[in-house]
């Protein structure tokens, strides 16, 4: 199933300095080009560390070498971008330069970056799912489920065969990138070991699953 990557969301025209900038160097061009941290790169545009506002609160009178945090956190451009929000919350970083094959700055990824995937329209999200899960993944046609989606909200109703099967489809609909939670009304006919009673009263009750992909949502404040 496809998944947002990191390459799609990064800015590629990166403000970078390197170890020797000064103090003032590095404090002018957060000034000049508006943000809130810059990789340091050395001659080789390998990332050895950020510079972010917070260091130049703390210390004057020091080069970009002595104020900045290193080793710095880096991600690879074809990584997704679930992943490298959960590397931004658990390392702490507002920021994650992008880096090559052999760790070069190719781009840099930031808190609002990521967030931006939420924003995704619902038709889109629906779209992938009836597509990506419920075509390529399950192969099952378009008028098993139903797939309604409101404010990034998924809402699955419909009958499928096996319990595994609607296990599966809810499963997948949650790591759909730009949803926020699955609503599973899905039932079934079948319980792998045990039959089960095709009456209404055999279908599973609601169930309101978050996905392991909101993450990013637990991301500081912009």
């Amino acid at each position: 199933m496809k998944h947002m990557k990191v390459g799609g969301l990064m800015t590629d025209e990166v403000v970078s300095a390197v170890p020797a900038a000064s103090f003032r160097e590095v404090a002018k061009m957060l000034a000049e080009h508006d943000v809130s941290g810059v990789p340091v790169v050395d001659e080789d545009d390998r990332v050895v560390g950020v510079v972010s506002e917070s260091d130049l609160l703390a210390r004057d009178d020091l080069i970009a070498r002595d104020l900045m945090t290193s080793p710095a956190v880096t991600v690879h451009a074809e990584e997704t971008v679930a992943d490298a929000a959960r590397l931004m919350v658990r390392r702490g970083v507002e920021r994650l330069p992008v880096v090559d094959e052999e760790e070069r700055l190719v781009g840099i990824v930031t808190r609002r970056d990521l967030l931006r995937v939420y924003l995704r329209p619902d038709a889109e999200i629906r779209r992938r799912i009836r597509e990506d899960v419920l075509s390529d993944a399950m192969g099952l046609s378009g008028d098993v489920v139903d797939v309604r989606v409101l404010d990034g909200v998924v809402t699955l109703e419909g009958r499928v065969r096996r319990r595994s099967q609607a296990l599966t489809i809810a499963g997948l609909a949650e790591r759909v990138d730009g949803v926020v939670a699955v609503v599973d009304r899905l039932s079934f006919h079948e319980d792998e070991g045990r039959l089960a009673h095709s009456a209404p009263d055999s279908a599973r009750p609601l169930l309101v699953t978050q996905r392991r992909q909101d993450e990013p949502c637990l991301l500081p404040p912009l």
